[in-house]
């Protein structure tokens, strides 16, 4: 499995701004060359919702994105571990963020128009959970695609993966708290992404979500569908541009 994304240092996003007072809640921008308006794509990155892992890899799905033509907005969140985060407070961050760059807030002129430009929400493993729980709740987003997503937290947690993130990220087990673990269909058009060769958050996790079209990779692994350098990163951006 390849993890060069995690490994090499992305594009420099354009710019970063806050949208809160917390160090981790705070938007990177990359913006493509040319007038606009621009598709909107907000991306929220993964990492079993842990701080040890921030949004840096998440730049270069942006960067990609962004070379194709879309604005990007790579936001960052409180996550387990630092004070706020974990549940509630990361969703909470999440939703926030999604609303700000909804909003426009950062955004050049050439980026939007009227009404705002037209977006998209992704979001890679846990931040594909972080995906279709917005999905489930904000009707108004216009697409949400969720790439190699824990979307069933309860089977995540009975496979115990990331060690404990599962129960770490919703401070108890499925039995503690089960509305917590509880996912609602969604109320706008979402495609779920997955790598038939995943070995991070395994496919059958997400086989037979309600509501969202599945598209199954063959040979792609966790982080390929994040890779501009995979053949499953076209997947993606078909789906984006749909």
């Amino acid at each position: 499995m390849s993890r060069r994304v995690l490994n090499e240092p992305p594009p420099p996003a354009d710019q970063r701004i806050p949208y809160g007072d917390h160090p981790s809640q705070f938007v990177d921008y990359r913006y493509p060359s040319g007038r606009g308006p621009h598709p909107l794509a907000i991306y929220i990155h993964g990492g079993f919702w842990r701080a040890r892992i921030d949004l840096t890899h998440g730049g270069h799905p942006c960067a990609a994105l962004t070379a194709a033509g879309f604005t990007t907005a790579n936001i960052e969140y409180r996550r387990a571990g630092e004070e706020g985060g974990g549940w509630p407070g990361t969703l909470g961050d999440v939703r926030r963020a999604v609303e700000f760059v909804l909003r426009g807030a950062g955004l050049p002129a050439r980026a939007a128009g009227p009404g705002g430009p037209p977006h998209v929400l992704l979001g890679h493993s846990a931040g594909g959970h972080l995906a279709l729980c917005l999905a489930a709740e904000m009707p108004d987003l216009r697409r949400v695609i969720a790439l190699a997503p824990v979307a069933d937290p309860r089977r995540a947690y009975e496979l115990t993966l990331g060690d404990g993130a599962v129960a770490d990220f919703f401070r108890g087990s499925p039995a503690d708290f089960p509305e917590r673990y509880a996912m609602r269909p969604p109320a706008c058009p979402t495609v779920l992404i997955h790598g038939a060769a995943d070995e991070v958050v395994p496919i059958e996790l997400n086989r037979g979500f309600p509501g969202a079209q599945f598209i199954e990779l063959p040979g792609a692994d966790h982080f390929d569908v994040i890779d501009p350098q995979s053949a499953a990163f076209a997947e993606t951006l078909r789906a984006a541009r749909a």
